[in-house]
């Protein structure tokens, strides 16, 4: 039984001028109707407001509940936070969270959302408002289901928002391989990066992710790893300057899942980025990605 937590206000109206692809969240669940994978979801709450404020800057989370964030700051998140945007922001990291607790619980869950590793502790950006896996993780640790988070992020942008949120905190390690010239002009320091150049194929780039994460999961010896599981590094994305293949996506959610059942380790995961014209083309791929990922659990126990 695949464990997904969705709620039908991840998908939202597109706010005016937006690019962002807001239908895929219900379409992702379409494509997971399709795969005839067994699955129960699960529906998350909002996350409490002291939840958010633990990361980030209490004034910048008033301003997005009460959609008066600023112009400037609206800009670099990429749309404007109306009512149903803060809404959105508030039950995605709630969802990662849910996912987590499952997790720990089943081995493995999905939040079919989230993934906002741009957000900063006083700003979003990026099409990132709140940074739900910086918030969930420490919500984990403060709550006491884990003692050490590790957050592995696979999207094709590194995940600088959240790199910089936990930057202090040593009970949270961060791990980002994405391609090296995209988004993020200026990256932050994870835990630790590997950069990609443009073009990178299925076999250099597992070969990258065998290479670097199993000394950093061996190391760190996390609770619990919250795993982004962007597609954009697929060769067909429209913002991604990877070429990964199908078979390439799915052979990377597989090792993570398997190393991590291996271990023993429970995964929460998160959709992460994936964009293009196609939206249902997109949506499988996140929805492979889930079903990949507990394959890989199971396979690793």
């Amino acid at each position: 039984m695949l464990h997904i937590v969705h709620h039908p206000d991840y998908a939202t109206p597109a706010p005016p001028g937006s690019r962002f692809p807001w239908d895929k969240y219900a379409l992702v669940m379409t494509a997971l109707g399709e795969t005839g994978v067994a699955h129960r979801v699960h529906v998350p709450e909002p996350a409490p407001r002291g939840a958010i404020e633990a990361v980030h800057d209490a004034e910048y989370v008033a301003s997005v509940i009460a959609c008066a964030v600023a112009p400037d700051i609206e800009k670099r998140i990429g749309f404007p936070v109306t009512q149903r945007v803060a809404r959105r922001a508030q039950l995605t990291p709630g969802g990662t969270w849910l996912a987590a607790k499952l997790a720990l619980v089943h081995g493995h869950a999905a939040n079919a959302a989230g993934g906002s590793h741009h957000a900063f502790r006083d700003a979003g950006a990026g099409y990132c408002v709140f940074n739900d896996l910086a918030i969930a993780a420490r919500r984990l640790l403060d709550e006491g289901d884990a003692r050490r988070v590790l957050i592995v992020d696979c999207d094709v942008h590194q995940g600088d928002g959240t790199a910089a949120m936990t930057a202090d905190m040593t009970d949270i390690a961060t791990f980002s391989i994405h391609a090296e010239k995209n988004f993020p002009a200026i990256k932050a320091r994870s835990t630790l990066d590997v950069g990609l150049p443009d073009g990178t194929g299925d076999d250099a780039y597992l070969a990258a992710l065998e290479e670097h994460l199993p000394r950093l999961v061996d190391g760190f010896a996390p609770d619990l790893i919250l795993y982004q599981a962007g597609v954009d590094c697929h060769a067909e994305d429209r913002l991604g300057r990877l070429a990964l293949s199908d078979a390439g996506l799915d052979a990377r959610d597989r090792y993570v899942g398997a190393l991590a059942g291996r271990r023993g380790i429970p995964i929460a995961s998160a959709l992460g980025g994936g964009y293009g014209d196609d939206r249902m083309a997109v949506a499988r791929r996140h929805a492979a990605s889930m079903v990949a990922v507990a394959a890989g659990v199971r396979s690793g126990r």
